[in-house]
């Protein structure tokens, strides 16, 4: 095993590591070339925790998605058909985008790119920021081997942004939003030349070419965001929020409400598994000052689909219904506050954090993510399959969460130290007076 396939078992969790080694065995069996590709090597590099993967393939990505899909019972979420990627859930919660390697042209700011299929350094060399654009071997021959065209390795040792190529904010303008994301995300700061290249866009206007699509997607990347409330208060500061509402940058920014949900997203352990949809809270925070008319110009300015917008309205209901379940007072072990807790929709569960009033329910939901998850956290796939039910048996996870929930109601053993057996003291003299004191050993 090369060091950065050493290195990259160490950053991902099982469940992600597993997925890299399926991804590698089906692009062998279909003959193709296979590479894990930005954020993974980037966070991975970096020290910070991966989120999701992606897979860059010298192929078809379709055609390698619908394999996973039969072989791996991977669920196919969303296929971008321009862009040639297909975006996956693999069992455990592993979130996975496949690609095309491919090169882009592009006719004008902003515009759709012509896509083309093209090489990995290709694809690498067309891509945002240089700490984006690494990617790491998953053939045979080659396994491990770092793809680094543009030196984004240096970059991460540096903690800087850089632009990959100096049209990168003329080409895709959305670019110079994701630039502040990421470096609030990352800590790390922006390079010389990229920061200049950057307001040298925005002099030539090119904040005005940014499309719907392109607008939709960062605010559905920010909402993403841990630290969402940082990275809303620099996208305020420079100026970009408007490109969403002019409302939110004339006084109707509700940033206590969004340092409260930062807060609320800062609770879930890192590591742990969280499933949630962010957008329908984060829209909830961010609009909360805004009136009807205000709210839809956000929307139609980020092009919010019809479900997202439903999600966004029913969030309240779906809350008040996961608070009543948990106040409910048979709820009294810790594996039923556990097993409601990890069944209901993330964004529910935080909601209440932001706005139940209930004080059963908050302490309920503090134990959850101060405790629970801790201890869940604590049983490993090596525990579970010491039982003699190997990962690839379909009653492994039924097992691993049985092993959980015994171990959340186990009550921890009394220790009893025993004491050294004393001499009794002498008998008191009937003139002695106090009490009786015994001799410091």
């Amino acid at each position: 095993m090369s060091d950065y396939m050493f290195m990259l078992e160490s950053h991902l969790s099982a469940d992600q590591f597993r997925v890299v080694g399926k991804m590698k065995d089906l692009g062998h069996d279909a003959g193709v070339n296979v590479y894990l590709t930005g954020g993974a090597i980037r966070d991975m590099l970096g020290g910070f925790p991966v989120r999701d993967l992606d897979f860059t393939i010298e192929g078809n990505a379709s055609k390698l998605a619908k394999a996973a899909e039969k072989k791996f019972d991977a669920e196919i979420v969303e296929v971008d058909e321009h862009r040639k990627s297909v975006h996956l859930m693999f069992p455990g919660g592993v979130s996975v985008e496949i690609g095309t390697a491919h090169a882009e042209k592009f006719a004008k700011s902003g515009a759709k790119p012509q896509i083309s299929a093209a090489t990995i350094h290709d694809d690498l060399r067309a891509r945002d920021f240089t700490i984006n654009a690494i990617g790491l071997s998953l053939n045979k021959a080659s396994l491990g081997l770092p793809i680094d065209p543009t030196n984004g390795t240096g970059d991460v040792e540096r903690k800087e942004v850089r632009a990959v190529h100096n049209y990168s904010f003329y080409d895709d303008p959305a670019r110079m939003i994701r630039l502040h994301r990421l470096k609030i995300r990352l800590g790390f700061g922006i390079d010389e030349r990229t920061r200049l290249q950057y307001e040298n866009a925005r002099e030539a206007e090119m904040l005005g070419r940014i499309s719907t699509e392109a607008l939709g997607a960062e605010l559905r990347a920010i909402a993403a965001e841990v630290n969402v409330a940082d990275t809303i208060q620099i996208l305020g500061e420079e100026k970009l929020l408007e490109l969403y509402s002019p409302a939110l940058a004339g006084g109707k920014l509700d940033m206590a409400g969004l340092q409260k949900l930062q807060k609320a997203r800062q609770m879930v352990p890192v590591g742990a598994e969280f499933a949630m949809n962010p957008l329908p809270l984060f829209l909830g925070v961010l609009t909360e000052k805004l009136n009807a008319k205000e709210s839809s110009a956000l929307v139609k300015a980020a092009g919010l689909t019809r479900g997202e917008q439903n999600a966004w309205q029913k969030l309240e209901s779906v809350a008040k219904k996961l608070e009543k379940e948990l106040k409910n007072p048979k709820l009294h072990k810790a594996s039923q506050v556990y097993t409601t807790i990890v069944k209901a929709p993330g964004e529910a569960v935080l909601y209440l954090v932001l706005n139940s009033s209930q004080r059963i329910v908050q302490d309920r939901i503090r134990n959850h993510f101060q405790k629970y998850l801790l201890m869940a956290l604590e049983v490993t796939d090596e525990e579970v399959a010491a039982t003699g039910i190997p990962p690839s048996s379909p009653k492994f996870a039924k097992a691993k969460e049985q092993m959980i929930l015994t171990r959340l109601d186990a009550r921890p053993k009394k220790v009893v130290v025993a004491e050294e057996p004393t001499t009794p003291p002498p008998p008191m003299s009937s003139f002695a007076r106090g009490p009786s004191v015994r001799h410091a050993r």
